[in-house]
């Protein structure tokens, strides 16, 4: 498999490092508000870009979708769980274009009703409106699945911080199922312990001794599907919702 190209939102880079805008969200979070204006003031051309993606048009600030897109990023400031391993931007983008198909469809339900009073004698509203909810639904397909690509080559790169990569995950999966529904339960543990997850998401590696005492398989069969382990709680930990499904029960 060909490595996927992480594709940046702007051409030029931003003034600040990814961890830096972290640690700014997370003083906003504890009450900063300072912090919280200059952070939705420095990051109002951002909002537009994603907004005015999302919309396939330009969006100026005088308009409805570039105030959700705003309100969106307050949001995701709110919102953001630094322990999940993602950057607060990937993170800020999801949310403002959740807010903003949220917003296409509600503005399509309303048109419907409108169109409907307006109705001529052959009917074509009514067929406009069909036209309009198919490319709609249409628009959010695509949508989904530019996110769903935009994860992966997320997760591929969170991967390779691991040293990971996903010709080496393919060869190193393994073979039984039993054996993989093992490994999954060994991950979630992981995720859902915050002590674990620290120490995964910090130090880069299994807490193999820790895991011992928490799970029932053995400390062979941890190491020997250490990578495995890894990636599966990694997709738990973070915010790779089009993923889990390849991770539920076989």
């Amino acid at each position: 498999m060909r490595p996927l190209r992480i594709k940046s939102w702007f051409k030029n880079k931003l003034s600040k490092s990814d961890g830096e805008i972290e640690n700014l969200v997370l003083k906003a979070q504890s009450g900063d508000e300072r912090i919280r204006h200059n952070l939705l003031e420095q990051y109002k051309p951002f909002v537009k870009k994603v907004v005015s993606k999302a919309c396939k048009r330009y969006i100026s600030e005088s308009m409805d979708e570039y105030s959700i897109g705003l309100l969106a990023l307050n949001e995701a400031i709110d919102q953001f769980n630094q322990e999940q391993g993602g950057k607060f931007l990937s993170f800020a983008s999801i949310v403002i274009n959740r807010r903003i198909i949220d917003h296409i469809r509600k503005e399509s339900r309303h048109n419907h009703i409108l169109f409907s009073d307006e109705e001529d004698e052959e009917g074509n509203i009514q067929e406009n409106y069909i036209e309009r909810k198919t490319s709609l639904e249409k628009y959010v397909m695509e949508e989904e699945r530019k996110k769903r690509v935009e994860e992966i080559k997320d997760y591929q790169q969170l991967l390779f911080s691991y040293g990971i990569t996903f010709e080496v995950l393919s060869s190193e999966c393994p073979k039984h199922i039993d054996a993989r529904e093992n490994a999954k339960i060994v991950a979630k543990t992981i995720a859902d312990d915050v002590g674990l997850r620290g120490a995964l998401v910090e130090k880069k590696r299994l807490p193999i001794k820790e895991l011992e005492e928490r799970v029932s398989c053995s400390r062979k069969t941890i190491e020997r599907n250490r990578k495995y382990i890894i990636a599966i709680a990694l997709i738990y930990i973070g915010e790779f919702n089009a993923l889990k499904s390849y991770i539920a029960p076989e």
